[in-house]
This record gives C-alpha cells, structure tokens and sequence, in this order.
C-alpha cells in the first residue's frame, strides 16, 4: 500500500480491521505477504514435481470402471468445477439442493425415489444432476419445496485458509459483536477433521462451513460430486447400475471396480487421489487483485469507504494464519510455505444471516459419512457433551453433531439451530473479479445488485451504502472490481 494511502486511511478515520493472531512464539512483526497469482505454480507448499503430479490427477477424467464414478455425479473431474482462470478457481457452474419443511418446522432431507421407485436416496440435500444409467436418474419431487442452487467455490489460496488459527476467527468474531454492539456476530461452528490431522476445528470451507480440512473437503467432493469412493467415505450413495466389484485387486479387471474406488496406490507413497488433491488445493497461490485498477483513486477511495460503511465488519481485509493441519506434511511438501502468511480475502469465514439463506440445514451423513456420524453422536453421548446448554451461539459451543442431537431431544433447539439454515458463509472477495456470477445461488449478475440483497445483520450496511453520492457508490464498485 503506498504511502499516501495509508495518510487518506488515517486522516478518513478509518481503521481496517486486522487480525494477527500469531501460532508462533517468535512470529516476525510483519509476516510475511502470501503469494498471489494466476500462473498455474506452486506457492511453495509442494516441489514442483509434487505439484505437477498432484495437478494431473486434480484433472484426470475419470471413467465408470475402473475408477468408479457414479453412479449419480456432477462431473467427470475436479477441474470441470474449477477452471477459471485456472484449475482449482471458480467456475459458473451450480448444484442443486432441496428438502421441506414438516409439520412441526423442522427442516427435513429430501426422500428421492430412483429406479422407478424401487430406492429412495436419503440423509442428502444434493441432488445430482447426471447419472451413469437412466434408471436412477434423480429428480426432485414436488413435496420438496426449499430449493436452491450453489455456485461452485474457488480454492485459491485455500490453502493459507485453512492454516487460520480457530483462535483468529473467534477474536474477528469478538470483534464483529463488540464494534456492532451484538448486531453482527458470525456464528463459528466446530466440525471434525481427519484424525491423522488433529482434532475438531472451526468450519471454513463450504457456504455452510462445513469442512475445516481440505482432505475432507476433497473425499467429500469426491463422492457427492463425481460418485468415487475413498478410505473418508467408503458407501456409495447407491449401488444400483454400479459395476460389480473386483474380487483380486493386484489384477484388477478394468470392467469393474474396488470398494473404495480410490485405493492406496503402492507406486505412488501409497497416496489415494484424496491426498493428491488436498495437497494441489494447499499449495494453490492466492488469488491477484488487478494492479491497474486497484491504483486507480477511485479504487482507492472506495476501499475507504468499503470499510467506513460497514463491510469490511465481515469481509475482513487482512488475516495472518497460524499452523496448518497439514504439517508436517509429506513427500515433496513444505506446510510452512502456507504459515504465518498475511493474507487477504475480504472475509471472516464465519456463518451469518444476511437475508440470503437458502433454507437447507447440513446433511451430516452427505458431508461425513454414516459410519463417522454415527461415531461421533455415540462419543459425544458417552462423554456428556450432548446436554442442553441454552448458548448454542456461544463461541464454538455449537457442533454439527451436537445441534442435531440436542433437536432431536429438544424441539425449541432444534428449531432454532437446525445447523445455520438461514447462515451462509461470508464469501471471499478475493478473485471477485472472475465471478460472472454473484452470491451463493448465483442469482445476482451485478455488484450494485448482490450488494442490495445483503439484509439480516447486513441490512443497516446495506443502507449506508444506498445513501452514499452516485460518484462514492461509483467508487466502492470500482474497487470491488479490482479484487
């Protein structure tokens, strides 16, 4: 930033919020910045030999047999998701999800009928939108009457993202409730993590948040989107038109498949496609801002005027991370690359209702399997932890598993938690830009009208900025476009 801003910053009276939370003992003063950028490379979490490996097979295309996709799926591969400008960004495509509202005001999974009503998929809100025979084909019924489309996300810069500290989050949302006087606060949801990379963390990946690890997000995605099997999730969501089993995996028969359909590859550190895409997503650079429009004055001014009205309250400008979940990494990994890094993501990674909620709660069993869920409920039970507290909103006192466990004992919980239907994850702004599409559902095309929709905990903001002179608003969009 030059020097000349930063005096515009002070004599406007406005202070970005920064969050430093520092891991580290000895963190330098100034950490420092992440790397940025569009160039395909490494920021140094993985060699570029890793780094390249890992890509191949983020792009692979992968086949019915004997990779195993479907037999209900999105797509063919990670990068058809995520492509612009390059793999592991955003893209314009959506999902579809939906489910009702029962009797009593709870909100119910939808029951899909398949193989002309032979099966019924449940314990999911995705509805899939291909299928590798006509007979199970899903479509949603008409007594689901919530629902929604969702963008795909970008995983740029993912990786310094997940290296947040819960710590950083929980003091940016100290902060949202103090400076609001208790109308903005971001709700922090714990949820589990692989246990080979610690304990449960605070959800950032997802608009629900319903990750906080990148391996997770990646078996979760490869199952609910592309129908592949791994070693985080090992049922199939239906077996019917799944091609039969191999029974000797050594020499496997390429007609069929394995269960898992992702196995550890020998030849390979016994690495499954999971782990490759966890470390491409990590070692993926943060997203550019446009030099050229960012130096702009009207750019500049209206970065002042983003944070003076309000926005910057939960699209929060600057974060420094702490350690990642991924040390101490692997073969031809560096963890420390994505480490106490200052990074810029215009957000706080926290769950709010803005007036945009799609109405749809977290499907656990979707996201982290039947066989994990079930585990953790009966841990949670045996250790006590699934008692009515009455502060659900209370800083990481709420899990998936716990408000879902608390709903079914005690209605009033239930109805008000129903794991943050009405909350959406505060989006990053970072790579805003290459969105041709704008918030959750994609239902906006302009900036001026996404920024109009903000209502909930956004709506005195929202005002602000309606109030604002045409050549101030000219200039908060200009600068939004820079991002």
């Amino acid at each position: 930033m030059k020097p000349g801003t930063r005096l515009w910053f002070v004599l406007a009276g406005a202070i970005l919020f920064t969050i430093a939370v520092r891991s580290r003992g000895q963190a330098p003063t100034h950490p420092p910045e992440a790397v940025t950028g569009f160039d395909n490379q490494s920021n140094g979490f993985s060699d570029p030999d890793r780094h390249k490996a890992d890509q191949k097979v983020f792009e692979e295309v992968e086949q019915i047999a004997p990779d195993g996709l479907g037999p209900l799926y999105n797509a063919q591969s990670c990068r058809e998701c995520h492509q612009t400008p390059v793999p592991g960004a955003a893209s314009q495509v959506s999902e579809l999800r939906v489910g009702h509202v029962d009797s009593h005001g709870f909100f119910q999974n939808p029951e899909i009928p398949i193989n002309h009503g032979a099966e019924v998929i449940r314990d999911r809100t995705l509805v899939n939108d291909r299928a590798i025979c006509a007979e199970i084909q899903e479509h949603a019924p008409e007594t689901e009457t919530i629902r929604t489309t969702r963008l795909v996300t970008s995983t740029l810069g993912d990786g310094y993202v997940e290296a947040i500290s819960d710590e950083s989050l929980l003091a940016i949302r100290r902060q949202q409730c103090k400076s609001s006087h208790g109308k903005i606060c971001g709700q922090a949801v714990k949820v589990p993590v692989p246990q080979s990379e610690g304990k449960d963390r605070i959800g950032r990946f997802g608009w629900k948040d319903q990750h906080a690890s990148l391996l997770a997000f990646a078996a979760d995605a490869y199952l609910n989107e592309m129908g592949i099997t791994s070693r985080l999730q090992t049922d199939e969501v239906t077996k019917i038109c799944n091609p039969p089993v191999a029974t000797q995996i050594p020499n496997t028969d390429p007609t069929k498949v394995t269960e898992p359909n992702s196995l550890p590859d020998p030849n390979d550190n016994n690495l499954e496609d999971i782990d490759h895409f966890a470390s491409f997503m990590r070692s993926l650079k943060a997203p550019a801002r446009d030099d050229t429009i960012a130096g702009t004055p009207d750019a500049q001014h209206g970065a002042i005027l983003f944070t003076k009205i309000g926005c910057a309250t939960c699209h929060v400008e600057t974060i420094v991370t702490g350690n990642s979940p991924a040390a101490p990494g692997g073969p031809g990994l560096h963890s420390d690359a994505v480490e106490n890094r200052t990074i810029h993501p215009y957000s706080d990674f926290l769950l709010h209702n803005v007036g945009t909620g799609d109405g749809i709660s977290v499907a656990l069993v979707e996201h982290f399997g039947r066989k994990r869920v079930d585990t953790r409920l009966e841990e949670e039970k045996m250790l006590g932890e699934v008692t009515p507290s009455g502060k659900l909103e209370d800083e990481c006192s709420e899990s998936y598993q716990t408000a879902v466990a608390e709903g079914e004992k005690h209605p009033k919980l239930k109805r008000d938690t129903q794991c943050a239907r009405e909350k959406i994850r505060t989006a990053p702004l970072w790579g805003l830009r290459l969105r041709s599409r704008l918030m959750h559902d994609g239902l906006s095309v302009q900036l001026e009208d996404a920024i109009s929709r903000h209502r909930g905990e956004a709506e005195k903001v929202t005002e602000k900025f309606e109030k604002l002179k045409p050549a101030e608003k000219t200039a908060v969009l200009t600068f939004l476009r820079s991002l």
